[in-house]
Order: C-alpha cells, then structure tokens, then sequence
C-alpha cells in the first residue's frame, strides 16, 4: 500500500487536489503526534527530574539543529545507568576505556563514504533501524536529518507529506520508510529502505530474546533503558516542532492541528484515521479558496 501510494504520489503529485489533501492531512499529523508525544511524555517521564532534564536537552537540541544525534541516546542510558545503578566494577572511578566523552568520535564514525545511491540508502536506513530507539515516531527526526538535512533526498514538504502517508496507511509510522525510499529511488529504493530498516530490529529482537528475561529486570539494565526512552521521546517532542514549523502554513492550517488536539484530548476512543480522513476534506475545501 505504501509503494502504491508512492507511485501515486510521484505521479499525481503536482495535481491541485492531492497538494490540497496533503495540505489539510500535514497540519492533522502535527496534531496527532502531540498527543502521542503527550502520552509518551506522561507514561514514561512522569515527575522524574533527571529524565525531565533529559527530555528537555534532547527536545531543545532536535529542534534546533533539525537532526537527531544518536550517541546521545546512548550517552543519556548511559548516564542514568551510572547514576541510579552503577556497577560494581565502577568503584566510583571513572569509566575504563570508553567514555561518555569519547561517543561523539564514535558517533562520527557510523558517518558514511560516497556511494552508490541504493547503497547509501541502505547504509542510512540500516542506522536508522539499529539506532533509533523508542517509540515508531522516535524515527522521524532521524529520518527528518538523514533525508532532507544531510543527503537532501527530500524537500521539507515532500518529508511532511511521507510522515502524513504513514499516519493514514496501517501499520506503525515506521512504514514510512518504504515511501521515502520510492520517492528517492523507486521501487528498489522503497524495497532497500524497507529491508535495511526492519532487519536490525528483527536481529536485536531475535537474538537478545532469551536473555533479556533473564537480565531485563536488572536494575542496571532498567535504568540504562530509561534514559534512551527519555531522550527518544524529547527528539520526539522537538521532531514536532520541526514538523509544525513545515506544516502550519496559515490560520487554517493552525486551526486543523488546534482541532486535532482538541479530539483527540476530549474523545480518548476517537481513532487517528477519522481525524486524518476529515483534515483531507477540509484540505479539498479550504485549499482551492487560498489558491486559486
């Protein structure tokens, strides 16, 4: 469904009435991940400062450099680890080897050589897969600053539009993916997204199984997680700035994300789908009277 609506996107694109559908649909997402982020907020972070800080820095620092710095999310597990469990071994010494000072080189190392474009391609997704922790939305400020910020694949619009096409399609917002790929390479760019980002999951998923059970319950390990948890939500919650920046173009616009929020706030059973379904109508209504 996704490769589909990429062709018809390619395609029909230019077309009034899909720019008037992506018009209203943008503004609705913005709305939407809002209240994700909201909820995520809430359930994850509740009243702990140090996540709190946490959240915050990753939030300020997404929006202002529009990309998401991965070794942070490592960085902040790390972090929490050493403060609320540290190991045995630490002793109160600093950290042999490896330390938090040293993940910015490491980070710089995961940057890639020239290629061909199906092979950055898969390169990127691949970190995206292997790199992005949290929930699905926690992949659209990564995505944002790989494909529009670095590699230009994208326009900021055409970016929004993928986002929006993921939130109107089943399944997680990560299926995003494969639409970005068809825009910039298509077919095999859609099928080597796809591929690239869901195999690292499907390892680190498959493979750590059996011990996780065993060691998940670790305070170390609970601590670690809840520090990537807050900085993938704070990139989440500056990822929304970025996106509503490129999405609320005017006072209709405004008022279709305000809208959004407010529905999904008061009407907890309402699904996504029939709020985005609505934003595309008033799109076909309201686009055409401010471009004729």
């Amino acid at each position: 469904m996704v490769v589909l609506l990429g062709w018809a996107y390619v395609s029909y694109g230019g077309l009034a009435w899909m720019q008037a559908v992506f018009y209203g649909v943008g503004a609705a997402v913005v709305g939407i991940i809002v209240m994700s982020t909201k909820k995520l907020t809430q359930k994850s972070i509740g009243k702990d400062k140090l996540l709190w800080a946490i959240y915050l820095l990753l939030a300020a620092l997404t929006f202002i450099t529009e990309t998401e710095i991965a070794w942070l999310f490592i960085a902040a597990g790390v972090l929490v680890w050493l403060l609320r469990a540290p190991p045995a071994w630490l002793g109160g010494s600093k950290l042999p080897g490896l330390t938090l000072l040293q993940l910015p080189v490491i980070g710089s190392m995961l940057a890639t050589q020239d290629a061909s474009l199906l092979t950055q391609i898969a390169i990127f997704f691949a970190k995206a897969g292997a790199f992005v922790f949290g929930s699905g939305l926690a992949i659209v400020p990564f995505l944002y600053g790989g494909v529009v910020t670095e590699h230009h694949w994208l326009t900021d619009k055409q970016f929004v539009d993928a986002v929006a096409v993921a939130m109107i399609t089943p399944g997680p917002v990560v299926i995003t993916v494969g639409f970005i790929g068809y825009l910039v390479a298509g077919l095999p760019g859609a099928t080597v997204a796809a591929l690239a980002t869901f195999l690292p999951c499907y390892l680190f998923t498959v493979i750590p199984a059996p011990y996780f059970k065993k060691y998940g319950k670790l305070p170390g390990v609970i601590a670690f997680v809840d520090g990537i948890t807050a900085a993938a939500i704070g990139a989440i919650a500056g990822s929304v700035l970025v996106i509503a920046r490129r999405s609320i173009l005017d006072v209709p616009t405004a008022v279709i994300a305000l809208v959004s929020i407010f529905l999904l706030w008061k009407f907890k059973k309402l699904q996504e789908p029939v709020i985005v379904a609505a934003a595309a109508v008033l799109g076909l209504l309201i686009y055409p009277l401010l471009h004729p």
